[in-house]
């Protein structure tokens, strides 16, 4: 694989907010995206250059991206820290110290390599490393009509919670629960 996956830098804004438009343009987007492209194209330099600034710093997000040899970037992922004394973002508030994996794309032309996994790896490995607080387990949500990314959070070893939350612009549909519980020694 031909790839360097790093945490996004600040001055990585420009190439986060495309590949972040190109996201929201996937096939998929209506059903793995809150946002819509029209939303995200319409906002300002500014709110792009603060989502990667606190996604640089790696305190309460952190996010991941596949840069490939000529310096784009193939994909991304990116993990919120969620505390049971802090704010609700999705679903119900945390019961323990989690990260919740959010924003996952991969460009289609490099899906299918293993590269998918290695993003999340990289994400699982980078939660388990944290201290304060410590994490003790990682979710994510995945919408009732995206099978494929269903499948492929099982592979990489998410399993269902049996929890569930209806999808903000859609309350009729439903966004499944997946979870790596931390291992007890």
């Amino acid at each position: 694989m031909d790839y360097v996956i790093r945490a996004v830098r600040a001055e990585d804004w420009p190439l986060a907010k495309e590949l972040r438009l190109a996201a929201l343009q996937d096939p998929m987007a209506p059903v793995a995206f809150l946002e819509t492209y029209e939303d995200a194209v319409a906002r300002p330099d500014a709110f792009w250059q603060q989502r990667t600034d606190d996604a640089a710093e790696g305190v309460a997000v952190r996010q991941f991206i596949a840069e490939r040899p000529d310096g784009s970037l193939a994909g991304t992922v990116s993990v919120l820290v969620e505390r049971p004394d802090g704010d609700t973002r999705f679903g119900a508030a945390a019961e323990v110290d989690q990260t919740h994996v959010v924003g996952v794309f991969v460009h289609e032309q490099d899906r299918g390599n293993g590269l998918t996994d290695e993003l999340f790896r990289t994400a699982i490995d980078w939660s388990w490393s944290l201290t304060d607080p410590r994490i003790e387990r990682v979710r994510l949500h995945v919408h009732e009509g995206n099978p494929r990314a269903a499948a492929a959070y099982r592979r990489i070893g998410f399993v269902p919670s049996g929890q569930s939350v209806s999808v903000p612009n859609d309350p009729a549909a439903r966004e499944l629960e997946y979870v790596i519980e931390r291992e007890r020694p």
